[in-house]
């Protein structure tokens, strides 16, 4: 396996809010004084369930939970999040102009409900939509943002990894209001199950934006997603052209019923999408199968995968980082080997 380092670095996230004079309180006391509010993620009505992993983690700091969403015809993607059990209420905004999640008109949106709702926490997934929202929401609040945390130590002490995951943080925050992003992989999606929160209207401050939203191109697949597969398939340098990488690694996942991946470097060298990537500087993943084909294991992409419950590894050599964190390793060639094991799990 790749050594990692054990030692735990602590650092300290101050912020610029003032600090009120400590106060001999309880451990009941203090839980009665946290709230959280999480943030969901939505797309044309539809809730994004692995956004739901950021009540996992807010039912984790104790005290009351409430969810928040925004956009248009929002009252049924509110009803949905409502069934998770042990969320009390869900805060929702019903205007088009948060459909998109443009953080120029969303921030000062949260800013008001947070005030309105006088939470301790806030928490929104470590995604695109969280990672662009959560830093303006945080310099409007005039507190220091805690990223990308793997767990929660008490209500003011998170981890969180750094160095690409070979040392591991532990961030203590004396914040009145700890905002915090959440690694998906690390906190399992809620279930909507038997919940009965109560769906309230928030506050809705009609912010004006310089920022107009003009068009997307989204890349559409029949295949799971790649944040939150169960099985993942990815393709490296390796595979040495596109058309090499489409033959041989899509039927491979078609067959497996995986989602598809890539090195960095075979993004970067056009044989697939960057979408596609995973690693230090695309997706984290953490399936239960994770299959590289062709890929090296550059500590960059380790630091995407490397917490996949079972890690199978093609590669021609048999010196490669990848096989020291592979659970099953094939030496040879993937332009043999991989075709061979499709139409094994074709046939199985």
């Amino acid at each position: 396996m790749l050594p990692t380092a054990r030692r735990v670095l602590a650092t300290r996230a101050t912020g610029l809010i003032g600090r009120a004079p400590a106060l001999n309180l309880s451990a009941h006391d203090r839980q009665r004084l946290l709230s959280t509010l999480a943030i969901l993620e939505q797309r044309d009505g539809q809730l994004n369930h692995s956004s739901l992993s950021a009540f996992t983690a807010a039912q984790k700091l104790g005290g009351p939970v409430h969810g928040f969403v925004a956009g248009s015809n929002i009252k049924s993607v509110a009803e949905q999040a409502a069934k998770v059990d042990g969320v009390e209420k869900i805060i929702a905004v019903e205007n088009g102009a948060y459909d998109k999640g443009l953080p120029e008109n969303y921030a000062p949106l949260l800013v008001e409900n947070i005030k309105k709702g006088g939470y301790s926490h806030v928490i929104v997934g470590h995604t695109a939509f969280g990672k662009n929202l959560l830093p303006r929401v945080a310099a409007l609040l005039d507190s220091q943002q805690i990223s990308d945390i793997t767990g929660i130590e008490s209500e003011n002490t998170f981890i969180r990894p750094i160095f690409a995951g070979n040392a591991i943080a532990t961030v203590e925050s004396s914040d009145a209001i700890k905002l915090v992003t959440i690694r998906g992989t690390a906190f399992a999606a809620a279930e909507l199950a038997s919940g009965s929160a109560v769906v309230e209207d928030g506050v809705d401050p009609k912010a004006e934006s310089a920022t107009e939203w003009v068009s997307e191109n989204l890349t559409k697949s029949d295949r799971p997603d790649l944040a939150t597969a169960g099985r993942v398939v990815a393709g490296g340098r390796g595979l040495k052209s596109k058309e090499e990488f489409d033959r041989v690694m899509l039927p491979l996942a078609d067959a497996l019923g995986a989602a598809v991946g890539a090195s960095r470097a075979a993004v970067d060298s056009g044989y697939a999408d960057n979408s596609l990537q995973v690693g230090q500087t695309g997706k984290v993943v953490a399936p239960q199968l994770y299959v590289a084909v062709g890929i090296s294991g550059a500590i960059q992409h380790l630091a995407g995968m490397k917490d996949s419950k079972v890690i199978a590894a093609i590669n021609k050599d048999a010196d490669a980082p990848i096989f020291q964190v592979a659970d099953v390793g094939l030496v040879g060639d993937l332009f043999e080997k991989v075709p061979e094991l499709t139409e094994q799990v074709k046939s199985a």
